[in-house]
């Protein structure tokens, strides 16, 4: 399987606490409960303002999201 890309995200401990009691509620790990509210923004973001450019969603530079994970696994 292709390895996807990393983001470390700081939360306030409040809100970490709140997203660990919806992960509980709905009976999700906290990366999967995390995705769903990210998918839930860009669906509401494309119903308000039209469809992301897909041209340009490509043109953006991931490899600074690669990169830890190359080095921690060929380092």
């Amino acid at each position: 399987m292709k390895q996807q890309p990393t983001v470390t995200v700081r939360l306030p401990e409040e809100l970490l606490r709140q997203v660990l009691y919806l992960c509980e509620a709905e009976r999700r790990t906290p990366n999967n409960q995390i995705l769903l509210l990210l998918r839930n923004s860009v669906a509401y973001f494309e119903r308000s303002k039209g469809k992301m450019d897909r041209k340009k969603l490509l043109s953006y530079d991931l490899s600074p999201y690669l990169e830890d994970r190359e080095e921690s696994v060929n380092g």
